[in-house]
């Protein structure tokens, strides 16, 4: 069993490392919450028996004295209770592309990032442990703040919630999605890691992403499914699913009757992906699992069901009451483990749209219930 500490857990790039370690077999994660820094004692405890600690807790956004001091005094912190602790675990750093600059309106954010690896370097070197300093570029995902982490969040939000996003400043920049990261992350911890690594992620120049997530908020609010073929396209699109998320649904669907009686059309997409339907008994459940990448779409023909949803690593529980007496659908949101249940006195029709076809290699599909009795996690 390898025990791995996270620092800024609650981070978009944590939430990601966690969940995703979080399926991995022999992993138990430690999160180091944020009051950890203000209490040495704590923080050293956390560590102990640890076999790798990704340091994510970062501050990138406010006054440059503010960030740099920030910074570089979690690294100094850091290094210090590894030092306590004896032990020498692996530590992965995020750093950033920004790192390297020492001009610009992020000088001093790539100036503290530069100073807290050397500050990690350096126990590395002295104590015979292994460190990584991870170069990343500009992380987008579910989970994002708008206005703090991402462009692409700030736009993803912007759009999802009828604002109009505005091009302020336009320049062509790397992207990554941060589950690409987090799978990185666990390769780095079951690998052998060297002294950096630099993953490679999408370059597009900002009035070029905001063409392509306004395309894709017209399509989806016109109940069209856009080309999702391409895993950047996949990654956007599901990084603006989650800011819809729960307000957005369910989402009511067009009755068109006559004399025959009536149709429904419930999902148009461009992806040539997988439809099925099932019947579920009364009091039954179905799901209780979740996915990392697929976009799956919820409708129910006939009967009553509640439909529940937890974020992974979370507590809080969403539901829908739908019924086939109303259409609508609900799209599930990725890092949601979600049920089906029959909560009438019928049997339950329900039908399921994925945007691609089943790969029993690759499932993309993780069992965990929606509702739990304890933290399972650290």
């Amino acid at each position: 069993m390898k025990r791995v500490a996270i620092t800024g857990a609650g981070g978009l790039i944590g939430w990601h490392t966690q969940a995703w370690l979080s399926v991995q077999p022999d992993v138990e994660t430690v999160r180091v919450p944020e009051a950890a820094w203000a209490d040495a004692g704590v923080l050293t405890r956390l560590l102990e028996g640890t076999d790798a600690v990704v340091h994510l807790a970062a501050m990138n956004r406010g006054p440059d004295d503010e960030i740099y001091d920030t910074n570089s005094r979690l690294a100094a912190a850091l290094a210090e209770a590894l030092r306590r602790t004896g032990a020498t675990p692996q530590v992965l750093h995020a750093s950033s592309t920004l790192s390297g600059r020492d001009g610009g309106r992020h000088a001093a954010y790539g100036r503290s990032k530069r100073v807290a690896a050397e500050a990690l370097c350096d126990w590395a070197a002295r104590s015979g442990g292994r460190f990584t300093d991870m170069i990343l570029p500009n992380v987008f995902g579910e989970g994002g703040r708008p206005n703090h982490n991402s462009v692409v969040s700030t736009f993803c939000h912007q759009l999802a919630t009828g604002g109009t996003p505005r091009l302020e400043q336009d320049a062509e920049i790397e992207f990554l999605h941060a589950h690409k990261v987090a799978r990185g992350i666990g390769a780095l911890i079951d690998g052998d890691a060297g002294d950096t690594w630099r993953p490679e992620g999408t370059r597009i120049t900002v009035s070029g992403l905001l063409k392509r997530l306004s395309d894709m908020d017209a399509a989806y609010r016109a109940h069209f499914i856009p080309d999702l073929r391409a895993d950047f396209d996949l990654d956007l699109f599901n990084t603006y699913r989650s800011y819809l998320y729960p307000a957005h649904y369910p989402v009511g669907l067009t009755e068109h009757s006559d004399p025959r009686g009536t149709l429904v059309e419930a999902v148009r997409e461009g992806n040539g992906g997988q439809v099925h339907y099932s019947s579920t008994h009364p009091g039954f459940v179905r799901g209780e699992h979740f996915h990392f990448r697929k976009v799956e779409r919820f409708v129910i023909l006939s009967g009553e069901a509640e439909i529940a949803l937890r974020p992974v690593c979370g507590d809080k529980i969403v539901r829908f009451r739908v019924s086939g007496g109303e259409p609508g659908y609900v799209d599930m949101p990725t890092l949601h483990t979600h049920n089906l249940r029959n909560v009438g006195t019928g049997d339950l029709i329900a039908l399921f749209w994925c945007h691609e076809l089943y790969d029993p290699d690759a499932p993309d599909t993780y069992r965990q219930p929606v509702e739990r009795q304890s933290e399972t996690m650290s």
